[in-house]
């Protein structure tokens, strides 16, 4: 065990609490840390230090609050070490993957930043002469719930751009990473100086969780709702925004399509289809989960992929920093593979390479004959598991990929970026990126999903629509008249 944590951060003060649950390394089962089992009533203390802090904070100068953000990412950089350690061993995440989150964190923090130089809002014409503004303002206390895959990048993505805006924040991690995706921002938040109160850090068991998320949607202090995580449990938390009329911004669950038509290069598509299938065991909500392959090109392209695939070593990835894929993060998560696996060879799927599960452990699987009766063809699968299927005609694989209940992100590859854009434009994602991987975020852009894999939109101008109200404001400059009887 490497740590314990006694203590959740609400109003600045690392509050004392009752009890704590074990936070385990996914790879060996070990007990990595113990951590503070917050409650209903702690989420409340740290909604009302929110509310409290929220006045100062937002009367703050755009400047001011850019400057908090980017001594944040100085922070982060400076324990850079120290955070990939603890994606390794508390996430399960390969040596790679933990320094991808790692120097990505500081460029979401500085993204946010600069977006306080960006416009409030607009003139607008007006019938009586009036001078008429639309502006943008802070909401604010905005609730948190982050994901345990990337939990220090998809913590980043909302609370980076939500509190830089001029609102306060009540964050809950998710109960495998609590430390990445809560305690640690609490720390750095702390010695960066950011006035009590802005950011309040809750952790809490499995066992805790609805009450706690209950209280972080109904409690009227609460302005609006980020959630990064199951497409289940974004249903529930949209319905509950939406009964009390709140926002909310939530990015759910994929089946990612990855379209490979005949005139692609074949080895860049076969690299794009190996990340995108693999990293981080396939569990990243943009993971490819169907491969496209125009038939002309099918046994060529699969021999391709198998050979990049079998190359990628599997083993804890505290052990050699060459151990690519890592642990499923818990032994929910294999049983839902191996649920999908079976179903798959029972109807008539064989694997081309891979197959096997040692514990936590999956191997890179690529499936072959893969038909829409099968479980790996319709639900997400958020494992290593690649299905690939042929396709005839581009019109084929657009039914394809749009044939699911999900619409996160897709990827398309051709020597043809007219068809390329011909094909995106017809995909039913959120997201569509023309010879490149699914798997795609920059801080600057609108990232969300269509269909069940969302509402609502992350990243630059798109976040500030998520995260702040328009008000329209006139000053009375044209005498416009009132009628006579009054």
């Amino acid at each position: 065990m490497n740590k314990m944590f006694k203590n959740i951060y609400i109003g600045g003060d690392w509050s004392s609490t009752h009890e704590t649950f074990p936070d385990y390394n996914p790879a060996d089962g070990s007990v990595w840390a113990l951590v503070p089992n917050g409650n209903r009533q702690d989420v409340s203390t740290a909604i009302s230090a929110a509310q409290n802090a929220f006045p100062e904070w937002s009367g703050l100068s755009h400047s001011a609050r850019a400057n908090y953000m980017n001594r944040v990412a100085e922070i982060f950089e400076s324990r850079k070490a120290q955070i990939v350690e603890a994606i390794q061993g508390e996430g399960g995440g390969w040596f790679g993957k933990g320094m991808y989150e790692a120097t990505q964190v500081p460029i979401i923090f500085r993204a946010a930043a600069g977006a306080n130089y960006s416009a409030i809002g607009e003139v607008l014409p007006s019938e009586h002469g009036k001078f008429s503004m639309a502006v943008r303002y802070p909401l604010g206390v905005v609730s948190i719930v982050s994901p345990w895959n990337f939990p220090a990048i998809l913590t980043a993505r909302s609370l980076s751009f939500i509190v830089a805006l001029g609102n306060t924040a009540v964050l809950k991690p998710s109960e495998e990473t609590p430390y990445v995706g809560g305690l640690l921002f609490a720390e750095i938040f702390e010695e960066a100086g950011i006035p009590p109160g802005v950011l309040n850090v809750v952790t809490c068991s499995r066992e805790n969780v609805q009450d706690v998320g209950d209280e972080m949607i109904e409690n009227p202090a609460v302005k609006a709702i980020a959630f990064t995580g199951s497409t289940a449990v974004g249903r529930s938390i949209a319905a509950k925004s939406g009964a009390h009329l709140k926002k909310c911004c939530i990015e759910l669950g994929g089946k990612d399509p990855l379209i490979v038509c005949e005139d692609a290069d074949l080895e860049r598509a076969s690299q794009a289809a190996n990340f995108g299938s693999f990293m981080h065991q396939g569990q990243i909500c943009m993971s490819v989960e169907k491969v496209l392959v125009q038939e002309s090109i099918f046994d060529e392209f699969l021999k391709k992929f198998v050979e990049r695939a079998g190359k990628l070593k599997v083993g804890p990835p505290l052990a050699d920093k060459n151990n690519v894929i890592g642990p499923l993060i818990n032994d929910k998560q294999v049983a839902n593979v191996q649920a999908q696996l079976d179903d798959a060879f029972a109807k008539g799927a064989k694997a081309v390479l891979g197959g096997k599960i040692n514990g936590r452990f999956v191997d890179p699987t690529i499936l072959v004959g893969i038909t829409p009766d099968m479980k790996v063809y319709r639900e997400e699968t958020f494992g290593p598991v690649a299905p690939v299927i042929p396709f005839r005609t581009d019109d084929e694989a657009i039914a394809i990929a749009n044939d699911s209940p999900y619409g996160l992100s897709s990827g398309v590859f051709t020597g043809d970026e007219k068809r390329g854009l011909e094909i995106a434009h017809k995909l039913e994602s959120g997201m569509s990126h023309i010879n490149c991987s699914p798997v795609n975020d920059e801080a600057n852009a609108p990232f969300g999903g269509s269909k069940s894999s969302g509402v609502g939109r992350y990243g630059g101008r798109w976040s500030a629509e998520s995260y702040t109200e328009t008000r329209w404001i006139t000053m009375e400059r044209g005498g416009k008249p009132f009628p006579p009887v009054f």
